[in-house]
C-alpha cells in the first residue's frame, strides 16, 4: 500500500519499467536507510551508562563525561612558561662535539 499518490504513480512505473526491457524512468530503491533505534543504549568503560538515538542498539565508549578529564576538573596543566628556560639550560650544560 502506498503512503500517497506519488507513491502510488511511482509503483505503477516500477512495474511498467519491469515489463519494459528498456527503462527510461530511474527508479528509486526503497528500504536504503538503516534502522533507527531512539533508546540505543551507551555503555562506558568506566561503567556509566545511558540511552541515545542511533542506528546500533548498542554502542560501547572508552570515555564519556562522566569520567573525561576535562569535564571532571581532573586535567592535567602543563607547565609552558618555564620551559625554554630548562632546554637553555640543558643545551649550555651539554659539552660541545669536537
Amino acid at each position: 500500500m502506498s503512503i500517497c499518490r506519488t507513491h502510488e504513480l511511482l509503483d505503477l512505473l516500477r512495474e511498467i519499467c519491469k515489463e519494459s526491457k528498456v527503462c527510461y524512468i530511474r527508479c528509486m530503491k526503497t528500504e536504503t536507510h538503516p534502522t533507527y533505534f531512539p533508546e540505543a543504549k551507551v555503555v562506558c568503560a568506566c561503567g556509566r551508562t545511558f540511552t541515545v538515538g542511533s542506528t546500533q542498539e548498542k554502542l560501547s565508549v572508552e570515555i564519556c563525561s562522566n569520567c573525561h578529564p576535562f569535564y571532571t576538573g581532573n586535567e592535567k596543566i602543563l607547565d609552558a612558561a618555564g620551559r625554554v628556560e630548562k632546554f637553555k639550560a640543558r643545551k649550555a650544560a651539554a659539552k660541545p662535539k669536537k
